[in-house]
C-alpha cells in the first residue's frame, strides 16, 4: 500500500517511514501541507491513506485536513499531541477517518492504519450491493453514496451517510449508541459518542427531517420510516 506521511520532523519521519517499510508500505513523505496537497493530485494520486501530523510549519492540520478532503477521498489518520475531546471531535468533523494521539504504540498504529484501509474498500462503488434504500421522499443509493429527498440531491459526509445507510437498512430497529460508533467509526474511544450526536443533528438538519432519526434515550438511535 502506498501511504502519504505528512511529518515535518525528518528525525520522526525516518523513523516512522523505516517501521511502515518493514510492514510493507511505500512511503512518501512530505514536509508540509503544501507539498502532501501536491502529492495527492490527481485524486489521491493512489495512496491508500494519509498519515496527517497537525504541527506543520506552513499550515494548520486542520486546515490541510479539509482541503484534503475537498479533493479527494483517500482515509486520513490524524497524529497529534492534542489528547482532548474537542480536539478530536473536530478533527473527524473535518472528515477524518481517525485520529491517533501522541505518543501512539506503532502495532496501534497499524491496526488503525489496516482498519481504515478495509473501510474504504468495503465502500467502493463497485463492490455492488442492492442499488437504493427508499424510505417516503428519501433515496440512498448505496454503490454511489449519493442520497436526495423528493429527487433533491443532499450533500453529506462520509461519516453522515454511513450512519443514515446504518439506520435506513433496517427502520424500526434501535441500534445502541456503543453498535453505531462500531460500526460506523471502528473504534470504542471515549468521547466519540459526542461525535455521534453532532452528525445525527447535521443528518436531521440536512434532510430537513428532525424526526427522521430517533433518539431512543439511554439506548441509541433508530430510523422512522417516513409515510411514502
Amino acid at each position: 500500500m502506498r501511504l502519504l506521511l505528512v511529518e515535518d520532523d525528518n528525525h520522526v519521519a525516518a523513523a516512522l517511514s523505516a517501521v511502515l517499510a518493514k510492514h510493507g508500505f511505500q512511503v512518501t513523505h512530505a514536509r508540509s501541507g503544501e507539498e502532501a496537497l501536491q502529492a495527492l493530485v490527481p485524486e489521491g494520486n493512489g495512496f491508500g491513506v494519509v498519515l496527517l501530523d497537525l504541527g506543520l510549519p506552513d499550515q494548520d492540520g486542520y486546515e490541510v485536513c479539509g482541503k484534503i478532503r475537498k479533493r479527494t477521498s483517500t482515509p486520513v489518520i490524524m497524529v497529534t499531541a492534542r489528547s482532548d475531546v474537542r480536539s478530536r471531535i473536530h478533527g473527524l468533523n473535518l472528515g477524518a477517518d481517525d485520529y491517533v494521539v501522541k505518543p501512539y504504540d506503532t502495532g496501534e498504529l497499524l491496526a488503525r492504519i489496516h482498519a481504515v484501509s478495509r473501510r474504504t474498500a468495503h465502500e467502493d462503488p463497485s463492490t455492488g450491493g442492492d442499488s437504493a434504500l427508499l424510505l417516503g421522499p428519501v433515496r440512498i443509493e448505496l454503490p454511489t453514496r449519493q442520497v436526495s429527498v423528493d429527487g433533491s440531491a443532499v450533500q453529506l459526509t462520509r461519516k453522515e451517510f454511513d450512519l443514515l445507510a446504518l439506520l435506513a437498512q433496517r427502520p424500526g430497529v434501535v441500534f445502541r449508541r456503543e453498535q453505531i460508533i462500531s460500526e460506523v467509526w471502528r473504534t470504542s474511544w471515549e468521547g466519540t459518542g459526542r461525535t455521534l450526536e453532532v452528525h445525527v443533528a447535521s443528518l436531521r438538519s440536512k434532510l430537513r427531517m428532525p424526526a427522521l432519526i430517533e433518539t431512543v434515550r439511554g439506548v441509541g438511535y433508530r430510523l422512522v420510516a417516513p409515510a411514502a
